[in-house]
């Protein structure tokens, strides 16, 4: 009987036996004959393979470099990580090993450069820090913007260190008082590391006349300025919009936010400059107001635009521009009145 080469079926595809030595005494089979080689290429090719015996195996054809057979892999879930949110989906167990995001690199949340927060978009693209977000829809989802004196009356000291020590945390209570969060709102601004306008000069804003003067004015702040600015200006006109229940108008809202836009050391020179910007956001605030009707009003006679903007300029009549100065005093003696 000659040398020969057994392929078995047992338990998938065939095994390889090696040769046995006949009646007639020959030879064991070449190891690297040609059938050998083919059945050892196809057993390491297919996914699951057995033979009968493994001492039988046929090892002619021996890769360097086995992959072993993957483990008992269980799919539990599917994780994703945001950088504002952290990681997204991990399974309630594997929670509590994830810290929270925290909403300021600094230990508060006042006192500090909007570069070193966690910022978000508002609904007009603007990226701003995500706990003036918070506030914001707080104080319209506790009917903030209908109470009467929003922004202007000044809340109790003690509430303001509570909220201020939750806020620090990325908290916004449930059941705040609304006078309280728009208090720290005006606060946050008024706390920045620099004036938020003090980029524009006394005489720029001085020589600020005309809505489109204006409007190029503030072009010149820089891109984190100039998104706090425009939702701070939206925020002021959704104050306007409901000045029927608060009776905050377009010039009382740019009163009492104008001392919180910029900082100068000198008294008087400071006084000057807060008038020249509440001027300039009361514009501001009067030109997202006439767009939102525009855009409301889309098709209606051009004519109403018109009369909007003369009935603008009329409400900002020669009494008022005589009492400003003194408002100004008073808001910004009531502001410095809550830092200390």
């Amino acid at each position: 009987m000659t040398g020969q080469v057994v392929v078995t079926n047992g338990g998938g595809c065939g095994g390889v036996g090696k040769g046995r030595r006949g009646g007639g005494g020959e030879e064991e089979q070449n190891p690297a004959s040609p059938v050998a080689v083919l059945l050892a290429a196809l057993r390491k090719s297919m996914v699951a393979c057995s033979v009968d015996s493994p001492d039988d195996v046929i090892s002619a054809v021996h890769h360097p470099m086995e992959i072993g057979w993957p483990t008992n892999v269980k799919h539990v879930s599917h994780v994703t990580f945001d950088r504002f949110n952290s990681f997204l989906g991990l399974p309630l167990e594997l929670q509590v090993h994830v810290p929270a995001p925290v909403p300021s690199a600094s230990v508060s949340v006042f006192g500090v450069s909007a570069e070193s927060m966690q910022c978000s978009y508002d609904s007009k693209g603007n990226s701003v820090p995500t706990i003036l977000l918070l506030m914001q829809e707080r104080l319209y989802s506790q009917g903030g913007l209908k109470a009467e004196g929003i922004f202007r009356i000044n809340p109790e000291n003690s509430q303001e260190e509570n909220l201020r020590e939750q806020l620090n945390k990325g908290i916004v209570p449930d059941d705040i008082d609304v006078h309280c969060l728009a208090g720290l709102i005006k606060a946050w601004f008024r706390e920045l590391p620099s004036g938020l306008l003090d980029g524009l000069s006394h005489e720029q804003v001085l020589e600020c006349n005309t809505e489109d003067e204006s409007v190029q004015l503030v072009k010149q702040l820089k891109p984190t300025e100039s998104a706090l600015l425009n939702w701070a200006i939206d925020l002021m006109a959704d104050i306007v919009a409901e000045e029927d229940y608060n009776k905050m108008d377009a010039r009382n809202i740019a009163v009492v936010f104008a001392p919180n836009m910029t900082q100068m050391s000198d008294p008087p020179t400071a006084l000057m400059h807060a008038v020249q910007v509440m001027n300039l956001l009361k514009t501001l605030i009067l030109k997202t107001l006439r767009e939102r009707e525009e855009t409301a009003a889309a098709g209606y006679s051009p004519m109403s635009s018109l009369s909007s903007d003369c009935q603008s300029e009329d409400d900002y009549d020669s009494q008022q521009e005589m009492d400003t100065s003194g408002e100004l005093r008073e808001t910004k003696l009531d502001d410095d009145d809550d830092v200390n």
